[in-house]
């Protein structure tokens, strides 16, 4: 079997394995004007709302009812795998006047998507959404070749009511994660064979020290090694139930 199918044989089983409908309880931070809700979904998608902008990031067919939870003003697509990417599902969750915001890879899936690359900026209904780099330094289906090639994918650095959120996507502990400053919020993803282990992202964690950091796109990873090797770190874990039934 291919690496390919071995992927796509992981992304069925984890919609097989999550309800399309069960999604764990928001969480609440103060912004400079009000509160911002952070709202996990699925694996690698979540929901962030302030006042009356809405960020949705990685919608796909995996979890969460698209038709009730709230309209994007701004969809971001971190790769294009199908536990990061469907097309259906993002006509499903944006509003029809509605940005979405993909990498260039992804342009042949998403029709109309603005594209944006590692290290450009743009700043979208107040919004300021800045691309960074996720890869896999050393995991891949062979020797000498990485399921998420430098480049390809991104992930974002957004500033939302005077926070700045890291949403890594998926990669491993990569330099450019480890420079990241000012980080308020986090979300970082641990799991085998895709990204990278608990121990390993939680070490790439203490290195860039944001105040709160959320474990996502972790199905099968231990989260308590995770939490227990940030302890006295200064950095807040929030362990939320990304796979909710």
């Amino acid at each position: 079997m291919s690496f390919k199918s071995v992927l796509i044989t992981a992304v069925l089983a984890i919609a097989g394995a999550v309800s399309t409908y069960a999604i764990a309880p928001p969480d609440t931070i103060q912004g400079t004007g009000g509160a911002i809700t952070i709202q996990p979904i699925t694996h690698a998608a979540l929901q962030l709302k302030y006042g009356n902008q809405v960020i949705t990031i990685d919608p796909t067919m995996m979890g969460g009812d698209y038709n009730t939870l709230a309209k994007a003003d701004i969809v971001l697509v971190t790769d294009i795998h199908g536990d990061h990417l469907d097309a259906a599902t993002i006509a499903k969750a944006a509003k029809p006047n509605g940005t979405v915001i993909i990498p260039a890879a992804a342009a042949q899936q998403v029709k109309n998507g603005t594209t944006i690359a590692n290290g450009e900026k743009k700043t979208i209904g107040g919004v300021q959404i800045e691309a960074v780099p996720m890869y896999n330094l050393q995991r891949g289906p062979s020797a000498g070749q990485l399921l998420h090639t430098k480049g390809r994918g991104n992930g974002y650095v957004l500033t939302v009511g005077g926070k700045r959120f890291y949403v890594a996507g998926a990669t491993e502990c990569v330099p450019e994660m480890k420079a990241l400053q000012n980080i308020d919020v986090a979300f970082v993803p641990m799991n085998l064979p895709y990204t990278m282990p608990p121990d390993e992202a939680a070490g790439c964690v203490k290195a860039f020290k944001p105040g709160i950091v959320y474990p996502y796109h972790y199905m099968g990873s231990d989260l308590n090694q995770f939490a227990a090797a940030l302890k006295g770190s200064g950095v807040e874990v929030r362990i939320r139930d990304w796979y909710a039934k």
